[in-house]
């Protein structure tokens, strides 16, 4: 093919332990490189693998001796975003491909059709599964994120994305850190499509639940929505309905005829005062917190052990 693209492009394929298509996968991946760009690069991310998985990368350069391959191997188990981090900063691509495993139930020409996208100015470009293949739990996430989101893009389900070295830039000079690729990736400003497409009878791979993204969910949810404060803020105008209730009927048991019990009027007003002012102090208190976390993200570190150039 003559008419290769000129763009170095990268791609960072984040390794399963569980994984029995890494050969593969990473065989139809240069494959698809190989015919449509003059130079590029492969990236795999060593996340506390295997000697297995390893050797399945070095088996594939062995037979593959003019592919640009490196493995970053992670000084110790980070989880899938610190590691996904790690790879795309040695990454030097003008587009960076994104591939979380090595799962594959999408035709290969999506790849290309991807990356073609982006080149239409968009520096977001992701793969979106069909929705009958999105776990119960994925949409659940994704429906709460979005409804409190302040971002204009959704987030949903993504099989792999490539961004342009603008976004990459971009990212990098808004935090500190990336805590959740997709969260930032929206919140960046620029512009993000999304193309959905059909499954393809013949998978490979495995797809993984990846449990350790609880936490990176809850994180995420902090961080990026107003979910916190407004269930703060929703619980502080029950409390001073609630208040302004009880006041109500303590001033009219203070000065009826019947007194239940002496002192009892006084120690529901001042209860029903004290529970307002305390809800309304902590929905304060979580508004601060989100202006803070919203101009300094925690630095979240990560500890390459070695680079290996195949």
């Amino acid at each position: 093919m003559n008419n290769k693209e000129n763009n170095f492009v990268s791609a960072v394929i984040y390794l399963h332990k569980e994984d029995n298509n890494t050969f593969d996968f990473l065989s139809m991946l240069s494959r698809v490189m190989a015919d449509n760009f003059k130079n590029y690069e492969l990236i795999c991310v060593n996340d506390e693998v295997g000697d297995n998985i390893i050797e399945e990368v070095r088996r594939f350069r062995r037979e593959n001796e003019s592919v640009i391959l490196s493995i970053v191997t992670m000084g110790f188990r980070h989880g899938l975003e610190a590691s996904m981090n790690a790879g795309i900063d040695l990454a030097i691509g003008d587009f960076i491909f994104e591939f979380d495993s090595c799962y594959v139930d999408y035709d290969e020409s999506l790849i290309m059709e991807i990356y073609h996208k982006s080149l239409e100015g968009f520096d977001i470009v992701s793969a979106v599964p069909p929705k009958a293949r999105r776990r119960l739990s994925s949409r659940l996430f994704y429906s709460v994120y979005n409804y409190f989101s302040t971002t204009e893009n959704d987030l949903m389900t993504e099989r792999f994305c490539i961004i342009s070295r603008r976004a990459v830039n971009r990212v990098s000079s808004y935090s500190r850190t990336v805590p959740y690729r997709k969260a930032v990736y929206a919140s960046s400003g620029l512009k993000i499509e999304h193309i959905y497409y059909q499954e393809t009878d013949a998978k490979s791979g495995l797809m993984f639940s990846d449990i350790e993204k609880n936490n990176t969910a809850m994180d995420s949810i902090i961080l990026f929505t107003k979910l916190a404060y407004r269930v703060s803020l929703f619980i502080s105008i029950v409390m001073a309905l609630f208040m302004v209730g009880t006041g109500l009927y303590t001033v009219i048991v203070y000065f009826g005829q019947n007194k239940p019990v002496a002192g009892w009027a006084p120690l529901m007003g001042l209860i029903s005062i004290g529970f307002c002012a305390l809800f309304v102090i902590l929905t304060i208190v979580i508004k601060y917190l989100e202006v803070l976390l919203k101009l300094v993200f925690t630095k979240q570190k990560y500890l390459i052990s070695s680079i290996d150039k195949l």
